[in-house]
């Protein structure tokens, strides 16, 4: 499984806010079929203010990239349900020129050391498993 981290912001309106979370609570039915058509094991969208947090899980091999072209091409409602979210949402500061979702980098993981630090703590035994040398 590929995790994907993406932000982008919802317009300075609170009814955009509320419309926004209203149809998330109802979801189209092309919009779920066509997002775990296109490999996406698990996602979740998180609210903060205006702030959009979406977590994406990929299955093993896929691109998100292309999934998600993929996603939108694959059905016209689909491509009504995302123009209309994408009429509720700007890019969030510091994205990237041209990308609407700016990719997340990460920081920390519990479980994994992302930086490669022999040193850390991530780099030593966690408990009840044992270190074969």
């Amino acid at each position: 499984m590929t995790r994907h981290v993406l932000a982008v912001d919802l317009k300075d309106d609170p009814a955009v806010v509320e419309a926004y979370k209203a149809h998330h609570r109802r979801v189209w039915p092309e919009v779920l079929h066509s997002l775990r058509r296109v490999g996406i094991a698990d996602m979740q969208i998180y609210l903060l203010d205006r702030r959009l947090v979406m977590v994406v899980d990929m299955a093993p091999g896929r691109d998100f990239t292309r999934a998600f072209a993929q996603h939108v091409a694959s059905d016209p409602r689909v491509g009504e349900w995302e123009a209309l979210m994408k009429s509720m949402q700007q890019p969030a500061p510091g994205s990237a020129a041209g990308d609407w979702w700016a990719v997340m980098q990460p920081v920390f993981d519990l479980n994994v050391d992302i930086y490669g630090d022999a040193d850390s703590d991530a780099a030593r035994p966690r408990p009840g498993s044992a270190r074969r040398a």
